[in-house]
């Protein structure tokens, strides 16, 4: 069974100017993400004790954003987002100031502690394109998250030249760019004064009266199960993947800014679909697109495998944000339309749990596999992508069993 539902029409002019300081806050608080994920894993490596926990510091950003989630949404239904998102800055600053302070003592504790805050910040960034959904009319909905869609993709533009830039700003490496990131954030809060958004506790007394499936039955529920175990399996591989690219590309000869820049054309690659993901799956269904985005991340592993030029690293990285962008997507519409909208809720807390858990074990894996399963960084490299085929294969086992299951009668 498929689910739809509609919304009111609401004040477009209102909603553009909100879309407008969602994109800029996309576009300047954002920027620190992709900062964070190329030197948390260098500054990592550089204070552990065990080099199999170096990209710990990132496992931690994505853990910290799993646990802020079940308490920061509510909090936005009560408080609205615009305090959600002020407290999202303020844990970023506060979370790259105590990472950097780790830093400059030595104190690798300091760094996960610092790194666990930041999770906040990209939790809260996480709402963004729902808040622009929130006050969007049914004909202005799609492009309103298209536009702060695009707000990512200049931040993956800014983050990693912010961070060439900040790289030598202290005789300390990297400690310059956890300064940079204190800027950013509190600099970047003041734009939600900005932003009128439609009040959540006003609009909640407007909830049906439907019966809400439980959690199990959710689950349960065959075309609900694979969304999210391809939703899963899409991000995890993803973050399992890039989280080591820095330490790879550095580790096979090459420099800081090259890592950047390879970190910069994947993140292009998972934004830049955007515009036109949403039609491919209205032409051709959405289980064939998340089918090509599996495909395409497969791909990606054996571009990865063939060999460590800088060009190998470029491709790889490129055809893994393009098939992360598929396989996730497409992922999250398929779920959208498998609960009513009165299950909305708890289905997509259970997804996002269950999504990001395993994103956070992928990111430790990552650092684990790189650096503990082999003895130069060209083997670590290669067991990382070898990782990816048993996944793979259950995501696309999963597909095949939906597809292949008699059709639910309308």
């Amino acid at each position: 069974m498929s689910y739809t539902a509609t919304a009111p029409a609401r004040s477009d002019p209102r909603t553009r100017r909100n879309v407008a300081v969602l994109v800029a806050a996309q576009a300047i608080l954002g920027s620190q993400m992709p900062m964070l994920f190329v030197v948390g894993g260098l500054v990592g490596n550089a204070l552990t004790p065990n080099p199999c926990l170096a990209t710990l510091p990132i496992s931690m950003i994505v853990f910290g954003s799993m646990t802020t989630a079940p308490w920061i949404s509510p909090l936005m239904q009560r408080r609205g987002r615009q305090t959600g998102f002020i407290i999202g800055a303020l844990g970023g600053a506060l979370g790259a100031a105590v990472a950097g302070f780790g830093l400059y003592i030595g104190s690798f504790i300091l760094l996960l502690l610092g790194s666990y805050l930041s999770g906040i910040y990209m939790s809260a960034q996480g709402f963004y394109r729902f808040a622009a959904a929130d006050g969007a009319s049914e004909r202005f909905r799609a492009k309103a998250i298209s536009y702060v869609m695009a707000g990512g993709l200049l931040s993956a533009i800014i983050g990693p030249q912010l961070n060439k830039v900040m790289f030598d700003f202290s005789v300390i490496p990297f400690l310059g760019s956890y300064i940079a990131i204190v800027v950013l954030n509190l600099v970047g809060l003041l734009l939600f004064f900005l932003l009128d958004l439609p009040n959540a506790a006003a609009t909640a007394a407007s909830k049906t009266s439907e019966a809400v499936r439980t959690k199990m039955q959710l689950l349960r529920t065959p075309r609900i199960a694979v969304a999210v175990i391809c939703g899963m399996v899409s991000y995890a591989l993803m973050n399992l993947v890039m989280t080591s690219t820095p330490l790879a590309v550095m580790g096979c000869g090459f420099t800081s800014a090259d890592a950047n820049d390879v970190v910069t054309a994947h993140v292009l690659a998972m934004f830049v679909p955007s515009f036109f993901t949403g039609h491919l799956i209205n032409k051709f269904g959405v289980e064939k697109i998340v089918a090509a985005g599996l495909v395409i991340l497969g791909l990606a592993g054996v571009v990865a495998l063939t060999g460590v030029t800088l060009t190998n690293f470029f491709a790889a990285l490129i055809l893994l944000g393009l098939g992360w962008n598929f396989g996730f997507i497409g992922a999250t519409t398929m779920l959208a339309s498998s609960h009513s909208s009165a299950e909305r809720g708890v289905v997509q807390g259970l997804n996002d749990t269950i999504v990001f858990g395993c994103v956070t074990l992928a990111s430790l894996a990552s650092g684990g596999l790189m650096n503990c399963s082999g003895g130069t960084s060209i083997e670590g490299w290669s067991a990382v992508n070898i990782a990816m085929v048993p996944f793979l294969t259950l995501a696309g086992g999963a597909l095949i069993w939906l597809a292949l299951r008699p059709k639910p009668a309308a």
